[in-house]
């Protein structure tokens, strides 16, 4: 059990871990090359530890220690005490919900591995920045049962605060990876059988209905950064072009909305 220190003092070495954590072009680099993510909230925090994480720290506010006791109870990392303000100080925002974990990473799996264990259908993220898109995007596929996610080398970082937060804890259910080489690592799904959709506006494409009539076995669905969609390179790479029909003058949907659709198009059903 661990036992919680009080904390004063924001330049304290041992909170290191969540200083700056709205600066994001720093938390980007930093904490991928330090092996560690932050987990933010009662919940987040929760599904971290039950996905099998290790906890580095946690830094708490006064009246989230109730709230958090079996945690703090089982805890073998150091647990932080500290006021609001001191948080406020340290993190360089208002931490509303008042508890945060420092989290070590795990090595990543390689993408063969990740493919094989997939039964039935992966989603391709290709180069989607936004923490916030990819955070919702990963909360979809964790609720419309896609198998795994692979992202290529630009994509943000799925373990990032925000991307988190806003997955509600979704990243640590869906496994997930990176691909090295792309478009050209699109080969590795082909060789194990999934056919290749790619989500664009295209008057080749056929309709989402169209596809998810044909019931492959093993599908992936491509989709794009937000707003330039998917590069040509994937495109010509892919075995298939995929479009939602739109009305009303509407020509597409944001990225994490599409992906939404086509996970729930293309489920499998009893």
């Amino acid at each position: 059990m661990a036992e919680p220190v009080q904390v004063t003092d924001p330049a304290d070495a041992r909170l290191t871990d969540y200083t700056s954590l709205t600066d994001v072009d720093l938390r980007r680099v930093r904490e991928p090359a330090e092996g560690l993510f932050i987990a933010e909230g009662e919940k987040v925090i929760r599904r971290a530890l039950a996905a099998g994480y290790t906890m580095r720290s946690m830094m708490l506010t006064a009246k989230w220690f109730a709230v958090m006791a079996d945690v703090v109870a089982d805890a073998t990392a150091p647990v932080y005490a500290v006021t609001p303000e001191l948080a406020e100080q340290v993190t360089g925002y208002h931490v509303h919900r008042g508890a945060l974990a420092a989290m070590e990473r795990r090595p990543l799996p390689e993408p063969d591995a990740l493919l094989a264990a997939a039964p039935h259908r992966v989603a391709v993220f290709e180069d989607m920045v936004d923490h916030a898109n990819l955070g919702a995007a990963f909360r979809n596929a964790a609720a419309l049962g896609v198998d795994a996610v692979l992202l290529t080398p630009r994509c943000a970082d799925p373990l990032y605060r925000r991307a988190v937060k806003v997955s509600m804890g979704a990243v640590f259910q869906v496994p997930w990876t990176r691909l090295a080489h792309w478009p050209h690592d699109l080969g590795l799904l082909r060789a194990q059988g999934f056919v290749t959709a790619a989500l664009c506006l295209s008057d080749k494409a056929v309709t989402l209905d169209e596809l998810a009539a044909r019931h492959h076995d093993r599908l992936a669905l491509l989709l794009g950064t937000e707003g330039a969609g998917l590069t040509q390179g994937a495109l010509d790479a892919a075995d298939t072009w995929v479009s939602i029909p739109m009305a009303a003058g509407v020509d597409s949907l944001n990225v994490a909305a599409a992906s939404a659709v086509a996970f729930y198009a293309t489920r499998r059903q009893a």
